[in-house]
């Protein structure tokens, strides 16, 4: 009964809605647009004296993995790595599935286009200021 597993298309734009409501939510939590932020100030750039270029490297520690197990993994990744560039065919699967998918692809595509460079920028700003301790 594998077609009784698949999602319908109800499931499908449900989710999608789901996905959409809670971007908006994050967005009324978050006010704050990207594009309004500040610009670094001169007081906020980090500039290079002479006693930071003269640091020693960080010494990279102890190995973490041992080296049969890093080879053996290195190996499993190629392997994927060559199966997904030769790119073989879908098995043949719920045509509805693979219309509503083709039909949803150039609206995921552009938004992706339009909002992903703002989240991961957002994110990335966040991430910055939690470490650093100071608001970007």
């Amino acid at each position: 009964m594998a077609g009784a597993q698949d999602p319908s298309m109800e499931d499908i734009l449900a989710s999608i809605k789901r996905v959409i409501a809670e971007e908006k939510e994050f967005r009324e939590r978050d006010p704050e647009p990207v594009a309004a932020q500040e610009e670094p100030s001169v007081e906020d750039v980090l500039e290079l004296d002479e006693s930071m270029e003269a640091a020693p490297p960080l010494a990279p520690g102890p190995v973490l993995m041992d080296e049969d197990v890093a080879g053996t993994s290195r190996a499993k990744l190629e392997e994927l790595a060559g199966v997904a560039a030769a790119d073989p065919q879908a098995a043949a699967g719920n045509p509805l599935e693979e219309m509503i998918r083709e039909m949803l692809r150039p609206m995921l595509k552009q938004w992706l286009d339009e909002k992903l460079p703002g989240i991961v920028d957002e994110h990335v700003r966040r991430e910055i200021s939690r470490i650093t301790g100071r608001k970007l």
